[in-house]
C-alpha cells in the first residue's frame, strides 16, 4: 500500500503531472492499493476555504472524485494512530502530517510526500517514495 500525503493526492487526481513526476505516477498506477487518511479530507476543505488550492468543484463532490471514483482508499484516524502521532518527535508541528506520517507507520506502508520534513523521521526509514 502507498498512502499519499495530501498534496501528491490533490496532484494525483487532478491530473497536474507538472508537479506530479513520471515515477511517482508509475508508482501510484502500479500500486494494488493507493490510500490517503481521513485527516486529508480536513486538509483539503481548509486548504480550498482559504484559497491556498483552487479546486474545480465542491469540496464534497471532489471528495467523491477523488475517493470513490479513482479508487483511492480513505484510512480512518483510529485512537492507536492518533497515540501515534502525539507520540512522535517533534520535527513538524503539522498535526495533519503527524496523522499521515502515523498512519504510515501503523498500517506499515510506503508514504509518498514531498515534506521536506518527513525525512526527519526515522520511523520512515525506508518508508518514504
Amino acid at each position: 500500500m502507498i498512502i499519499l500525503d495530501t498534496h501528491i493526492w490533490i496532484w494525483w487526481v487532478n491530473n497536474d503531472f507538472q508537479l506530479l513526476d513520471l515515477r511517482r505516477q508509475k508508482l501510484i498506477a502500479s500500486s494494488d492499493v493507493v490510500a490517503v487518511s481521513a485527516i486529508s479530507c480536513f486538509e483539503v476543505a481548509w486548504l480550498e476555504r482559504h484559497q491556498r488550492i483552487s479546486l474545480p468543484c465542491q469540496p464534497t463532490d471532489w471528495f467523491d472524485k477523488a475517493l470513490e471514483h479513482s479508487g483511492i482508499a480513505l484510512l480512518p484516524i483510529t485512537p492507536v494512530i492518533a497515540a501515534r502521532a502525539v507520540g512522535l518527535h517533534e520535527h513538524h508541528s503539522d498535526p495533519q502530517d503527524r496523522i499521515i506520517i502515523a498512519s504510515a507507520i501503523e498500517h506499515n506502508s510506503m508514504l509518498m510526500s514531498d515534506d521536506s520534513k518527513f525525512p526527519l523521521y526515522i520511523e520512515l526509514n525506508g518508508r518514504l517514495l
